[in-house]
């Protein structure tokens, strides 16, 4: 190991910090730290420099992890060295401001001393808490955290943005609780937080406290207008119950256990002023599991485990590095990030001076990143990724590549269900055209274009013509296919909005009735197809003033909305305004056992919010402007989800 003072060249960008913190010991923190630490410093074939820092003072142990115990001075002397550096300059101090000071202090003090290599195979390094002699107690005793704060406010953040020039990824091991120098390395130090927990009462409540600390300070203070990415990190999960660990992770009212799930999703939402957040995916390849192998000694699970089958440590921590090195939200699923994987992949081939046919494996991976972002409502989202795509096929397709109308198709629904629909029609008129002269007026995808094109027509309040498009369209379905095949229902269904719109309200009863029927029949009292004509007959009810009926029908698709995909996805929160609807008239507290009984709270917000994409690349509010929503980095978009009410066949996704 060397002995020497390191020297390590500047990054060509900037690096980041990132803190582990737990409320409670035991709970696997510095382990998982170790492992991520390894991993991110073989990326990139070894060559990303990774830093450790054991700030874990009162009960150090970093340094087990590694075969180096070599004794030399850490974080204790390091800032023992700063605060003789201030008591020198005294009154002088005061005469510059605080970064300039800052920065003085610790190019006096240096950082290079302070570090050593514990890996000869990769650039990864560490600080150490201190040097464990006789003395240490005593000073550490006598470093006094909040005083050096005080004396010099901006230290610990220039100390950070020092180490993050010189290395890629800085790993904090914070102390636990709430002591002074916890809330340093929360607060003061990192771009991205993570909290390690075990699931119980007291480790969720410490770690809920510390989030809402470390985000109201960054907020609120003018000097600390920087982004927070917090990481929740489940630990020490037991794999062999999975009773007790859904209860734990979902909730059981019934024990009065809430979950931590829930408690995170609201947690993070309040955070960032972002309702309706959804950590499922996440939480369901975020997990580290408890296994005797690793209950022992200080072992690193990623050198000893390189297989990574899906009962593996290693496997979990190859996951969660997918949302932490990528700077992803939590919230954000495994399939957005894989395929925005792709997009900058296919991106970066295009930059470098790819061929132009390397063009469609991105139009590829934006047509389907654009199909995700419109089935989970965020129609802005999706229609940049539809416009980009389609423009991509058209200069590398041709207009009437099945490919360029694919995209066209995908785009016109959404400008629809955005009410552009003149823009919608244009294109989906285009596609009909195309898909007539290349494949007949009666292949499949031509009469599917033909139904988009008639629900756009009956938007615009041309409601013969669409229906007369409709009805062709119905009858040739029957013929080729049957009354009862899936592309017939849909298109019956189309029809039967179609009559509603138009005020025919027994007419399309009587089709909606027919097509709940077949639907439940092959599909199942709770497919997503089924619930849509569930909540469409019970709009055409309530309609028609029969409300026990359209009652009963909204409450048992909430029922089943809520099991299916939770109390805040756009489609539940759609379904439970309309049974408040219903309520509201019949004056009575029909559905309330639903929309009152153990669901997450809707949080509201004025007004749209930004798209969401790379968080630490968010420009702040000026200096001076007060925070209004809290909404301090970049975050997600929750747009309105598709309205749904007419609903027409679409092409296969290319």
């Amino acid at each position: 190991m060397e002995t020497t003072a390191l020297s390590l060249p500047p990054l060509t960008g900037t690096g980041e910090v990132i803190t582990f913190y737990s409320y409670k010991g035991g709970t696997g923190r510095t382990m998982a730290l170790s492992n991520i630490a390894v991993l991110l410093a073989r990326q990139q074939n070894a060559t990303s420099p990774v830093l450790m820092i054991d700030w874990d003072l009162e009960a150090p142990g970093l340094h087990h992890y590694f075969d180096h115990h070599e004794e030399r001075p850490g974080v204790l002397e390091l800032f023992e060295a700063c605060r003789e550096q201030l008591m020198r300059r005294g009154k002088g101090a005061a005469l510059l401001d605080e970064e300039a000071l800052a920065r003085e202090v610790l190019a006096a003090v240096g950082w290079e001393q302070y570090v050593s290599r514990v890996d000869q195979g990769s650039q990864l390094y560490l600080m150490r808490a201190g040097r464990f002699d006789d003395s240490y107690g005593e000073r550490l005793a006598a470093m006094h955290w909040d005083q050096l704060f005080d004396s010099c406010p901006a230290l610990f953040r220039c100390f950070a943005d020092n180490l993050a020039r010189h290395f890629r990824h800085v790993l904090v091991d914070s102390r636990t609780g709430r002591t002074d120098s916890a809330g340093i390395c929360t607060t003061l130090l990192p771009r991205k937080l993570v909290v390690v927990f075990t699931p119980n009462r007291q480790s969720l409540e410490g770690v809920q406290a510390m989030i809402t600390r470390a985000t109201a300070y960054r907020r609120s203070h003018e000097d600390e207008q920087r982004p927070l990415l917090v990481y929740p990190l489940p630990s020490r999960i037991e794999m062999g119950d999975s009773a007790q660990r859904a209860q734990w992770r979902r909730g059981d009212p019934a024990h009065r256990i809430t979950g931590y799930q829930p408690i995170f999703e609201q947690l993070l939402s309040s955070s960032y002023a972002m309702p309706n957040i959804s950590l499922d995916s996440y939480f369901d390849e975020v997990q580290l599991q408890q296994t005797r192998t690793f209950a022992y000694g200080e072992q690193l699970a990623v050198c000893m485990d390189r297989g990574g089958d899906r009962f593996s440590l290693t496997r979990t921590f190859d996951a969660f590095l997918d949302w932490l090195a990528g700077g992803y939200f939590p919230w954000q699923s495994s399939r957005e990030i894989r395929l925005m994987d792709t997009i900058a992949d296919a991106r970066r081939v295009l930059a470098a001076g790819g061929a132009r046919a390397l063009s469609q494996p991105l139009a590829l991976g934006l047509n389907q990143l654009g199909e995700l972002y419109s089935s989970e409502g965020k129609l802005r989202q999706a229609l940049t990724c539809f416009e980009e795509s389609m423009t991509l096929r058209q200069r590398g397709l041709g207009e009437d590549h099945p490919d360029t109308l694919a995209s066209k198709s995908n785009l016109a629904v959404v400008l629809r269900s955005q009410g552009q629909l003149d823009d919608a029609q244009f294109l989906e008129e285009c596609i009909v055209e195309a898909r007539e002269r290349m494949l007949g007026a009666e292949h499949l995808d031509t009469l599917a274009a033909r139904a988009n094109l008639a629900a756009t027509l009956a938007g615009q309040g041309r409601l013969a013509e669409a229906l007369a498009m409709q009805d062709a369209v119905l009858e040739a379905y029957v013929r080729m296919l049957g009354t009862e095949h899936l592309l017939t229902l849909a298109c019956k269904a189309g029809r039967a909005d179609m009559l509603f719109l138009r005020g025919d309200t027994e007419h399309a009863r009587i089709a909606q009735e027919q097509v709940l029927a077949a639907r439940k029949r092959l599909l199942g009292a709770e497919h997503a197809d089924t619930l849509r004509s569930k909540a469409a007959l019970a709009t055409t009810l309530l309609r028609m003033q029969e409300l026990d009926a359209a009652g009963s029908l909204f409450d048992a698709v909430l029922q089943a909305q809520v099991r299916r995909l939770g109390p805040d996805h756009p489609e539940t929160r759609k379904v439970r305004e309309q049974l408040a609807d219903v309520q509201m008239q019949l004056g009575g507290p029909m559905g309330a056992r639903i929309g009152e009984q153990a669901l997450v709270p809707e949080l509201h917000q004025d007004g749209a919010m930004d798209d969401y994409g790379d968080a630490l690349s968010r420009p702040l509010r000026p200096r001076g402007v007060p925070s209004q929503s809290g909404l301090w980095t970049r975050a997600g978009d929750e747009l309105l989800a598709l309205d749904g009410h007419l609903s027409a066949a679409r092409p296969p996704s290319r």
